[in-house]
């Protein structure tokens, strides 16, 4: 393993002196005992240092979640009632829809690759690499990670970014036309608010997991999962195992009498 000072330069977010695959930056992290009172959270701090180390992190995605654990403090770090039904609902509207797509980013291939890719089979959505600091080097990483979980196909990598959506300057408003572009619902974990917003104003369903209920992306969302990604796809696996086998009925009435704004 190479190693750089934390002076070294950043471009984009991310340090521009890799070889995609190569580590740099962190050595290996010492094991940490499970008596720890911090394990759980000191664990997942860890794969997103390793995955910054590899270079499909973001330097902003570790603050971003800095501030998520701050908010899960407030919630007992554990997943409401409230949030339980935003989860159940959420996988009702996913199995419904017609062309559902889970929105990846580094922090979530950090966090969650084996239970996104899982997911997506269950409901039967495609996977989208969407990024805000947003480099080819970046895609592919993280394109590799899913793909060593499992995933069989990943878009959002390179040239098929080709459509924009409105309203959105930044790199996160670059998606893919078989995927994000053409998606009917769009599950867009750790995500940024204006975009949240931009894709509901062109009809799209969205399905936010993020632990500022006040945040634009939750306000915006059509359904807002209040809840820690970590806990919450493992919740909606165990949902979209049971919920595969109701009737569309059913789904869909569940769907109609969940109120957003009244839930979070």
């Amino acid at each position: 393993m190479r190693y750089i000072k934390f002076g070294s330069k950043l471009r984009e977010g991310v340090r521009n002196n890799l070889k995609l695959g190569e580590t740099v930056g962190f050595p290996r992290f010492g094991k940490i005992p499970k008596s720890h009172p911090r394990y759980e959270s000191l664990t997942y701090r860890h794969k997103l240092l390793d995955g910054f180390g590899r270079g499909y992190v973001a330097g902003a995605g570790l603050i971003a979640h800095g501030r998520g654990e701050a908010f899960d403090y407030l919630i007992g770090e554990k997943t409401t009632e409230q949030a339980m039904k935003a989860e159940k609902v959420a996988v009702g509207m996913l199995l419904l829809s017609k062309n559902p797509v889970i929105s990846v980013n580094g922090n979530v291939a950090a966090l969650v690759p084996k239970g996104i890719v899982r997911l997506s089979r269950l409901i039967n959505a495609k996977i989208e690499v969407n990024l805000f600091y947003r480099t080819l080097k970046r895609e592919k990483l993280i394109k590799n990670v899913l793909m060593k979980n499992g995933a069989k196909v990943v878009l959002g990598v390179g040239k098929n970014n080709s459509e924009r959506i409105p309203d959105v300057d930044s790199m996160r408003g670059r998606v893919d036309k078989r995927g994000i572009w053409a998606a009917d619902t769009i599950l867009i974990p750790l995500e940024d608010g204006d975009r949240a917003e931009a894709l509901r104003k062109i009809g799209k369903n969205i399905i936010a997991i993020d632990l500022n209920p006040l945040s634009r992306t939750s306000q915006s969302a059509t359904i807002a999962i209040v809840d820690n990604i970590v806990r919450a796809i493992p919740n909606m696996l165990e949902f979209a195992k049971e919920m595969k086998k109701w009737d569309r009925k059913d789904i869909k009435e569940l769907i109609e009498n969940f109120k957003n704004k009244k839930n979070s």
